[in-house]
């Protein structure tokens, strides 16, 4: 079998596991992790061998700018403390105690631990933004475990980097080197991602072409990340602040039609790139569990121990900062319900993975760099761990906690946002009335389309588009009434963006009526 079969056989495979993810409501991670290891035990597939730049620099750029993208501007500034804490505090704690647990019950020297330790410290944007796009968490609690997972790299790349220098040249780090290297990685990847939004932005209001913005989106990620490493920063930052930078102002760059391209295009390549890793990583675990030495047995036991250390640490991390939290804001009685589902939504995925893969192979005096073989099957093991065990038991912990946002509620925002848009079509129809810039028949009959919607809003039903307001056959212009709508989608273009700045919608319920009136305005298309 060829590389190139391979490939083509993993990507059927991967997309095909995904799909039917999809159909059974499954977590798509979880599911292709097992699968592939499963795959990866028989005797007759391929080893998989992956390198490093094959995840850091094709992979893992598109994949955390389409997470970070989802991240809006006015949630993420109301969980900043929470998520600086957990970026920070909760990250050194972590590594430290994977790495002690892992000198302990493996035969992992002290500096090779605590690299292993920096590997695993962190939790993973990928997969905790794959396993919880389908949970209906409540905004806020789903912008702190997203965000944290995103923010937390600086952090635990330069505890890597200090970890492997160690373990390279056996010399002692101070504090102020480590605290120095924290603000150039994260400082000055965050300084690259802010430049790269800027010149993407300038460049995307000056071209309508969906084409070139559809490149534009594709090659942004890759740009702040490239970037970044070059400057010997974090590209990683780079990327996750691009993305958030133009999330939140994306939508006021471009129009109805090149939206919808890009989102589909994107949401493509999104879907193939988590179906692969998600399932290589599957598949590598037994090719290096094969490669490891005779004395390095023992690994389902460090796998075990570590995985436990991982998710308890966290636990007991998350917990009391959030009783603090809730005694601050004067609630009455702590609740353990959130924290527990924000701990369990920790999983490790695609970033440990790379980091572990990019640990060289020798050290600085030419000797080959010791048990690199056994951190690889650790770490790909409490993954598997981790994605199994929290992907699969995640949306039960969601349901016993009952903070989950039941689709009344959703349902309830949304009709209540379909009203505001319609009435302000209808005010639109007002003002074009008043100063006669329109033909009477053309406004009668948008207006009696916005007035069926209005109630059906009001009654809160589940279709809203059964309405007729498209141009009868019979008129003498059909430009004229497409160019009415468009004004008429305009105001309420206005108005979706006025109920999100005044708190009254979610960005999900934002995101989804302004896809509406995008597939409506692409409907107005010139015959």
């Amino acid at each position: 079998m060829t590389d190139l079969t391979a490939i083509l056989l993993l990507v059927v495979l991967a997309t095909a596991v995904a799909t039917g993810a999809r159909h059974w409501r499954i977590p798509a991670p979880s599911l292709l992790v097992v699968v592939g290891m499963l795959i990866g035990l028989l005797p007759w597939p391929p080893d998989i061998q992956v390198t490093p730049e094959a995840i850091s620099v094709v992979v893992l750029p598109p994949l955390l700018y389409a997470s970070a993208e989802e991240i809006p501007w006015r949630e993420l500034r109301m969980v900043w403390r929470p998520v600086t804490v957990l970026a920070l505090g909760l990250v050194l704690v972590s590594a430290a105690a994977v790495g002690a647990v892992a000198s302990l019950v493996t035969p992992l020297d002290t500096t090779m631990a605590f690299v292993l330790g920096a590997v695993l410290a962190s939790t993973d944007p990928v997969a905790v933004t794959a396993l919880g796009r389908k949970i209906a968490l409540p905004p806020r609690i789903q912008v702190l475990v997203q965000s944290e997972s995103l923010f937390n790299d600086a952090t635990s790349l330069v505890l890597f980097k200090v970890a492997v220098g160690t373990a390279m040249a056996a010399r002692a780090v101070t504090l102020p080197a480590a605290g120095g290297q924290f603000v150039l990685l994260g400082g000055g990847g965050a300084l690259v991602g802010g430049a790269v939004a800027g010149v993407v932005t300038l460049i995307r209001r000056r071209t309508e072409d969906p084409i070139l913005e559809t490149v534009i989106a594709l090659v942004t990620p890759y740009a702040a990340y490239v970037l970044a490493e070059d400057l010997h920063t974090s590209g990683v930052t780079a990327v996750v602040v691009a993305g958030v930078v133009l999330g939140s102002t994306g939508h006021r760059l471009t129009n109805a039609t090149i939206r919808l391209q890009v989102h589909a295009v994107y949401g493509t390549v999104v879907f193939l790139l988590e179906s692969v890793v998600f399932a290589v990583i599957g598949l590598e675990l037994p090719t290096l569990v094969r490669q490891l030495a005779a004395d390095e047995g023992s690994w389902p036991l460090g796998v075990l121990a570590v995985a436990g250390t991982v998710i308890a640490v966290r636990l007991l991390g998350v917990l009391p900062l959030s009783a603090v939290m809730q005694r601050r804001r004067g609630n009455g009685t702590v609740t353990w319900r959130i924290p527990a589902v924000v701990s369990w939504a920790g999983t490790r995925g695609v970033m440990p993975l790379a980091a572990a893969l990019s640990i060289p192979l020798v050290a600085d005096d030419g000797s080959p760099l010791s048990h690199r073989p056994l951190v690889l099957v650790l770490t790909t093991g409490v993954v598997v761990f981790t994605l199994v065990l929290q992907g699969f038991t995640l949306a039960p912990v969601v349901r016993w906690s009952r903070i989950a946002l039941e689709p009344e509620h959703t349902a309830r925002e949304e009709a209540r946002a379909r009203a505001g848009l319609a009435q302000a079509g209808l005010d639109c129809l007002d003002e074009l009335e008043a100063v006669e810039a329109a033909p009477t028949a053309l406004l009668d009959q948008l207006r009696r389309g916005l007035l069926a919607r209005l109630d059906q809003a009001d009654a809160d039903q589940a279709d809203a588009d059964q309405a007729d307001d498209t141009a009868p056959s019979s008129w003498p212009s059909a430009a004229a009434y497409r160019e009415l709508r468009r004004a008429v989608i305009a105001a309420e273009s206005v108005k979706l963006q006025r109920l999100y700045a005044d708190n009254h919608i979610s960005d999900l319920t934002r995101r989804r009526l302004q896809r509406s009136l995008d597939l409506e305005e692409a409907g107005l298309h010139e015959e």
